[in-house]
């Protein structure tokens, strides 16, 4: 699926200086930040409901009766 991504001067800058210092294409530069911000999302609300789950084990159960 192809969009529009809207980016600031600043950002604009950064990330074509990124992308050339490590031979790479803008694109893909802003494809992996994306993959990798939607991952360290996911597994931090993983680990957030596994906390919550373990310390509040005894409260869950007693709501589930």
């Amino acid at each position: 699926m192809a969009m529009t991504l809207r980016l600031s001067d600043e950002e604009s800058a950064a990330l074509s200086m990124y992308a050339l210092e490590h031979g790479r294409s803008m694109q893909d530069v802003a494809r992996t930040a994306i993959r990798e911000y939607v991952s360290a999302r996911v597994r931090t609300r993983q680990a957030l409901l596994a906390r919550i789950v373990a310390e509040d084990a005894e409260a869950l159960n007693l709501l589930a009766q």
